[in-house]
């Protein structure tokens, strides 16, 4: 039947693919405070049916949601930051529940790397209103009564600490964006703080090169591939893939 369809390898299939395009197309464009409302119903229903495209095998629909989602986190109507952050809560919470309360890894590290993307492609994602998102996040996980005695409340905790960690790196190298070596060294602390991480290492790296190349430190750019070169081959070794 149509629903084993979508479920085929893990959710990843065109099928799926075309349904959670129109889910993201509803938040991509512009809507109605209504209508964002019912899509973020919409959405909740289809993370509880379909898990595992979220939760298993790649990580691109989790990622993809997880941006948009973020974006209202930051809106300028409360209703609508309070829907968004407790829906972004949801996903949390529902892939906590899918790896037996053990863990919220996936959207964790989506979570950071949308954020890590959103400041660059949104004006004012650190300010009062998405502080106020991150707040709410966190109430919901302190709150939330079934899952009180197991480590996700500290979890989500952690997420939104480091959150403003990136933030405030952030305005950070605002204010020093035309001192060159003062920024590459924020970028490089920012980088190190995430030495467990691949992804985002690899995200703050790329960053760092980006500065080095605009300022003509081309062997410092280099430098700063190599070492993303080195990062993915460890990962592909790791995973037993080279």
């Amino acid at each position: 039947n149509l629903k084993n369809q979508l479920l085929t390898d893990h959710g990843h299939n065109p099928l799926m693919k075309k349904v959670f395009d129109v889910y993201l197309c509803f938040l991509q464009k512009n809507q109605s405070e209504t209508a964002l409302k019912n899509v973020f119903i919409a959405l909740r229903a289809l993370i509880f049916k379909f898990p595992s495209t979220f939760y298993e095998g790649r990580a691109d629909m989790c990622s993809a949601l997880c941006y948009e989602i973020l974006k209202y986190c930051n809106s300028k109507l409360s209703s609508i930051r309070t829907e968004a952050s407790q829906l972004l809560y949801f996903l949390m919470r529902n892939n906590f529940d899918y790896t037996g309360k053990k863990s919220f890894v996936r959207t964790h590290l989506q979570v950071i790397i949308s954020v890590s993307q959103l400041i660059a492609d949104v004006v004012g994602i650190g300010g009062t209103r998405f502080q106020q998102s991150l707040s709410i996040i966190n109430n919901c996980a302190n709150h939330d009564r079934i899952i009180k005695h197991t480590t996700f409340p500290s979890d989500v905790k952690d997420l939104t600490k480091r959150i403003r960690t990136v933030l405030m790196a952030t305005a950070q190298m605002k204010e020093h964006e035309n001192d060159p070596e003062m920024l590459v060294d924020l970028q490089y602390s920012l980088a190190k703080s995430y030495a467990s991480t691949p992804e985002l290492r690899k995200t703050w790296l790329d960053s760092m090169a980006r500065i080095h190349v605009k300022n003509g430190d081309l062997s410092e750019a280099a430098m700063c591939y190599v070492h993303v070169a080195a990062l993915v081959a460890e990962y592909l070794t790791r995973k037993g893939m080279i």
